[in-house]
């Protein structure tokens, strides 16, 4: 259970945070932006958070998160529970809440660069790779059905795509619900919504730039948070469906990820850990293209997975190496 002690040592560990007692309420702000604020009872923590994400982070823990009050929902705001939040959730709500408030050059200088990208693997092991997974039978079957359902390309304004992409993605082991006769289709309505804010870059992976990758990764974030079963036994997406829907969507961008690759490279599912593996997939991609002297459609051929992109073979590897490989 998380503590206001706990509160204040978080924040007043974060560069140019200040505490205040505003109207007998603690704050703590940068400058005269308020990133965190407890309730007058102490029971409760306010926190930046992206405005367009808190209707699904409140849905999926109702328990946990609440909107903030009605004058507030104009604002980058959401509100927790202190008694609800373990120590590791406190740490990330701060940090992300200060992370909104400062230039990304301090937060950079204070929590330090990302890390370097894993090297990326040479043709041979692509080739590997690639072997191991034509060898699962009907591998390939499901996606150029999704493509010949959705052709020429993914619409979610669509009712009929948005099933074809649930069904895909069950096909694949995300095990998301299918409403029952009567309910609401909670996937199908989240999934329109979606898409009316977020434009995904159609860019292939190896020439995404910076803010490519930021863009989807916060798409990324959001798809994840999506609410697909009410409560009280309710769920999210979640992060691996969300990677392949993404992929689906974007197939030349977006290199997808499961809970194995993600925790093995990453240590996190969250949307900062995507844009790390977005990077990572870019640096790869720009690597294995210069080793062929190839462009990324004669490339995936010549590896033997023609009906696929660039991204999923990369995506594929891991797979092969990280998630399928024998225990021990």
């Amino acid at each position: 259970m998380a503590t206001v002690e706990d509160v204040r040592r978080l924040a007043l560990t974060l560069p140019r945070t200040e505490e205040h007692l505003i109207r007998d309420r603690v704050k703590f702000r940068i400058g005269r932006t308020v990133y965190l604020a407890l309730s007058r009872d102490e029971t409760r923590l306010g926190f930046a958070f992206p405005k367009e994400e808190r209707a699904a982070l409140v849905a999926a823990e109702p328990a946990k998160f609440s909107l903030p009050r009605a004058c507030d929902l104009r604002y980058n705001w959401a509100q927790a529970s202190l008694a609800a939040l373990d120590l590791p959730e406190l740490t990330e709500l701060v940090t992300e809440a200060w992370r909104m408030c400062v230039p990304a050059k301090v937060a950079r200088a204070h929590l330090g660069p990302d890390p370097e990208p894993p090297p990326a693997p040479r043709l041979a092991r692509l080739r590997a790779s690639a072997e191991v997974f034509n060898g699962f039978r009907g591998v390939d079957r499901g996606w150029l059905r999704l493509r010949e359902l959705t052709a020429p390309g993914i619409d979610l304004a669509d009712p009929v795509h948005r099933d074809v992409l649930h069904r895909w993605l069950n096909s694949w082991g995300c095990r998301l619900p299918y409403p029952r006769e009567g309910e609401p289709y909670l996937l199908g309505d989240a999934l329109a919504a979606w898409t009316e804010r977020h434009s995904l870059p159609r860019t292939p992976l190896a020439e995404l730039d910076d803010a490519g990758v930021d863009a989807v990764a916060r798409a990324y974030g959001e798809l994840a948070a999506l609410v697909v079963k009410a409560p009280p036994r309710g769920r999210t997406l979640g992060p691996t469906a969300a990677a392949k829907a993404l992929y689906a969507l974007s197939p030349d961008t977006v290199m997808p990820w499961d809970a194995a690759i993600a925790t093995e490279l990453y240590g996190a599912r969250d949307a900062a850990a995507f844009a790390r593996h977005l990077r990572t997939g870019r640096a790869w991609a720009r690597a294995v293209l210069t080793e062929s002297g190839q462009d990324a459609d004669a490339l995936v051929a010549e590896l033997g997975r023609p009906a696929v992109t660039l991204p999923k073979v990369l995506d594929e590897h891991l797979y092969v190496t990280i998630t399928h490989r024998p225990a021990g």
